[in-house]
């Protein structure tokens, strides 16, 4: 649940060392002390190690490459060093930009036209994730949001855009403490509610099991070594023995000074701090121990450096010089300090905060629910949906298949004859309606055919039609019938 806090330990230091210390400012000499110096090796200068340094700022780049460039300036240079933090706070060092050279500004005003391109493309990008394709980008007031630089002149670097980035960055990087223990809070409240909520699985019997076994871990975590207090003579000088290789009752604050600033360049920044503490949380934390939990010795670590930062650095700037680290060895503090409380003696959570996040998690958990339920709906709907298509699909193939099957059989319509227009069945049964001794023209007795000789031979095989069959002597109605024919007389008797 931690983000990156080892990442983030040059935090401070890619801003302040950059604008305190551009260059070495000084290279610390070792005191002569009687000691074997073959154990002693001084450390090389790691230069530009702080050009790799990620700030952990989303305008990171920008910074560094706004810094790295007004480090170019000789004359800003010159002022940078002249100048203590809470004057860069407060803006009298952006106001030495209106003395840089000319090629130093134009390069600045490339960089901002850059970063102010790079947030409208990021604006753009966020409205199109969130389907806002159609819609006008109000870029102007989006921008608003980043209080870095000016927004509204986007061309040129000017003063107040200098004093806004060092604003900013300070604020930021101030608020980033605040932040990591809110987060770390958070964490150990979750492993509370996670194993709380694990109890409630468990039946009478296990439960007991799992307490007694919570109860056991924590008092064998709590079972270690005394832990000196962080920054005190006992504590550096555990440091200078054991991991110096040197003897404690040679130790001397301006060599361990010099033997642990890393980089060299005359200050102890956040990474060199915390390196100091190692063999204390050492004492506290295994990896290979279940009842240590290597999330909480990475915050032991850190309440170790903000408990040495808060005592030593004097002018507040994150940065212990070696003049701040020798007044500190000679207070009391440094020579007889109170005993460390760790962790697990101060709790990271009241019970009161403990009951707001549990209560917090719930109505989370029901809106999840709520979703889900609603999810499932959809799902089933669309699956209805599918099946419905599914239906409709066989029945369209069915459908094609059976037109298939017609057209391979070619079946065709029966024959049919029009009388009037209208299509009827061919009168095949038009010989039984025929008077007695009345024979069809057109089949056994030929000479009546040949007496008509405008008769067609094969009635069916054209159509023929009411004024055909008058022409040719066939009876239409009962009145063309012969008299005393049995049709006649039927119809007579059907008369009321």
């Amino acid at each position: 649940m931690r983000f990156g806090i080892r990442d983030k330990m040059g935090l401070r230091r890619a801003l302040f060392i950059s604008w305190l210390v551009v260059i070495q400012l000084m290279h610390v000499e070792a005191v002569p002390i009687s000691m074997d110096k073959t154990k002693v090796t001084e450390p090389e200068p790691k230069e530009q190690t702080q050009a790799n340094v990620d700030t952990g700022l989303h305008y990171d780049r920008y910074l560094r490459e706004v810094i790295d460039f007004l480090e170019k300036d000789q004359h800003f240079r010159e002022k940078l060093h002249n100048t203590d933090m809470e004057d860069i706070k407060q803006g009298k060092l952006a106001k030495e930009l209106d003395f840089v050279s000319h090629h130093v500004r134009t390069k600045l005003d490339e960089l901002k036209r850059q970063e102010v391109n790079r947030l409208r493309t990021l604006i753009k990008a966020k409205q199109d994730l969130e389907g806002g394709n159609d819609m006008a980008v109000d870029h102007q007031a989006l921008l608003k949001q980043f209080e870095y630089l000016n927004h509204m002149n986007p061309h040129t670097f000017e003063v107040d855009d200098l004093d806004r980035l060092i604003k900013s960055a300070t604020n930021d990087l101030e608020n980033y403490d605040k932040e990591r223990h809110e987060e770390f809070k958070r964490y150990e409240m979750m492993k509370e509610h996670d194993r709380r909520e694990h109890l409630k699985t468990l039946d009478d019997d296990e439960r007991k099991r799992e307490e007694e076994h919570y109860e056991d871990m924590r008092k064998k975590h709590a079972d270690h070594p005394k832990v000196n207090h962080p920054g005190s003579q006992n504590q550096l000088k555990e440091v200078w023995e054991e991991a110096d290789g040197l003897d404690p009752e040679d130790f001397d604050p301006k060599t361990f000074f010099n033997l642990h600033d890393t980089n060299g360049d005359g200050f102890f920044d956040e990474q060199e701090l915390e390196a100091l503490f190692t063999k204390e949380l050492e004492k506290i934390y295994d990896p290979t121990n279940e009842e240590d939990d290597m999330v909480e010795m990475e915050e032991e670590r850190l309440r170790m450096r903000e408990h040495v930062m808060n005592e030593v650095d004097s002018n507040k700037d994150r940065l212990v010089s070696l003049e701040e680290f020798l007044i500190a060895t000679k207070k009391k503090e440094f020579l007889e300090p109170d005993s460390w409380e760790t962790l697990e003696q101060n709790q990271a959570y009241t019970d009161e905060e403990m009951r707001e996040f549990e209560e917090h998690l719930a109505l989370q958990e029901q809106d999840l629910n709520e979703k889900a339920v609603d999810l499932q709906k959809q799902r089933e709907e669309l699956e209805r949906q599918q099946e419905q298509l599914n239906a409709q699909k066989m029945e369209l193939q069915q459908a094609v298949e059976h037109m298939e099957r017609l057209k391979t059989q070619k079946v065709e319509p029966p024959s049919e004859v029009h009388v009037e227009g209208n299509a009827v069945p061919e009168l095949h049964g038009l010989d039984n309606q025929l008077p007695p001794g009345h024979q069809d023209p057109g089949q056994e007795h030929e000479p009546v055919a040949q007496a008509h000789p405008d008769i067609p031979q094969a009635h069916h095989e054209a159509p023929i039609h009411n004024q055909d069959f008058a022409q040719y002597g066939v009876p239409q109605t009962h009145q063309d019938l012969p008299p005393g024919h049995p049709e006649v007389l039927q119809g007579q008797h059907d008369l009321p």
